[in-house]
């Protein structure tokens, strides 16, 4: 990697940038802070190209998507901000090295910060209502206007498929946590079909509205941003809110030490729809309403299945930290996907409740 100051400066015409610091804690690009002589900052990335292929149609969307947003709040005087792209000094929305490696820069929210996990029930409400707020601006965006950056992605039966094959030639030891795992994905087999099957409409979203990028401001406490455009597309609104539950409502987190010990929080549940539908009404219909529980427990079972299969296949999308890491996390998201069916009863008199109350 070429010297990570040289790359920020690409961005700053006058080169006057004082550090350059990792950020985040994200599975798929490399993302850094840095700060300028004025005191100023802003978010340095290096997209994985090998996720993202073609990464020049991630800035084409953060583009058409931050102009229509800003419409947006301009026009009805929204407290809400979302991060735009920095041109490099020549111009363009990016900048490659001379490895080939795609950078690019975006602003820096300030005066805010995000969790890894829900601290309590009003964050909780906050982070549901900020993505409910994230699909409300966008929903009146022609989807036409969005390039699918990461084709399948959320699609749980290609997930699927890609398993099967994964499965077929792995020559990974097959350990008791691999057996529970290759029958918990095979119990649910039939399941993995219901979203693509429903007949919902596309929709912009945001497509990995977890906890972390869910942006408050330290004042008030209020949500004022969501963060990590990159996988804005055209897709199911369904993915996005039962991704944000997923990550939401498991108080342990995605690398909770003693997976088994994990579980749907109903509490935290409750207070995220609350937020989320307290804005996604407007746009919401009854088909939309009916399959949110089967999006809940989607989203959590089909990381799960790529978690596994990326475990199985040798570690070749996800960045780990140690061998085994992959596994470990699909068996995280197994059984928050078995808790959230243990709570099917609840979740669905919750999600009743709010709707009519909304």
């Amino acid at each position: 990697m070429e010297n990570l100051n040289t790359i920020a400066c690409q961005f700053t015409p006058g080169g006057n940038v004082i550090q350059v610091t990792e950020f985040g804690n994200g599975n798929i690009n490399d993302t850094f802070i840095v700060t300028l002589e004025h005191g100023g900052k802003f978010v340095l990335q290096r997209i994985n190209t090998h996720v993202f292929k073609r990464p020049h149609l991630i800035m084409q969307n953060m583009r058409a998507f931050t102009e229509h947003v800003h419409r947006r709040v301009q026009a009805e005087g929204q407290a809400w901000e979302s991060p735009h792209v920095i041109r490099a000094n020549d111009g363009n929305d990016f900048f490659i090295d001379s490895q080939a490696g795609f950078w690019r820069a975006i602003s820096f929210i300030p005066n805010s910060q995000s969790f890894d996990t829900i601290i309590d029930q009003n964050h909780a409400r906050e982070v549901g209502r900020a993505l409910g707020m994230f699909q409300s601006l966008i929903s009146d965006m022609p989807i036409g206007l969005l390039a699918d950056t990461l084709e399948g992605f959320h699609i749980t039966p290609r997930y699927l498929k890609e398993y099967d094959a994964v499965c077929s030639s792995s020559t990974t030891p097959r350990s008791p946590e691999v057996k529970y795992g290759m029958k918990f994905v095979e119990d649910r087999r039939a399941f993995a079909f219901t979203l693509e099957n429903a007949g919902l409409p596309l929709r912009p979203i945001h497509g990995d509205p977890k906890v972390n990028n869910v942006m408050i401001r330290n004042d008030t406490g209020k949500a004022i941003s969501i963060v990590d455009l990159d996988t804005v597309k055209p897709g199911l609104v369904h993915y996005d809110i039962g991704d944000c539950l997923r990550s939401g409502c498991n108080p342990l987190g995605e690398d909770a030490e003693d997976w088994e010990a994990v579980h749907f929080d109903p509490v935290i549940g409750a207070a995220i729809l609350d937020g989320y539908l307290s804005e996604a009404q407007t746009f919401l219909t009854a088909s939309d309403y009916e399959y949110l529980f089967a999006s809940i427990r989607m989203i959590a079972f089909e990381l799960g299945l790529r978690f596994f299969t990326d475990h199985l296949a040798g570690d070749i999308y996800f960045k780990i930290k140690y061998p085994g890491h992959n596994l470990h996390r699909a068996l995280v998201q197994f059984k928050l996907t078995e808790s959230i069916e243990a709570h099917e009863t609840e979740i669905r008199d919750i999600i009743g409740k709010i709707i009519a109350v909304n």
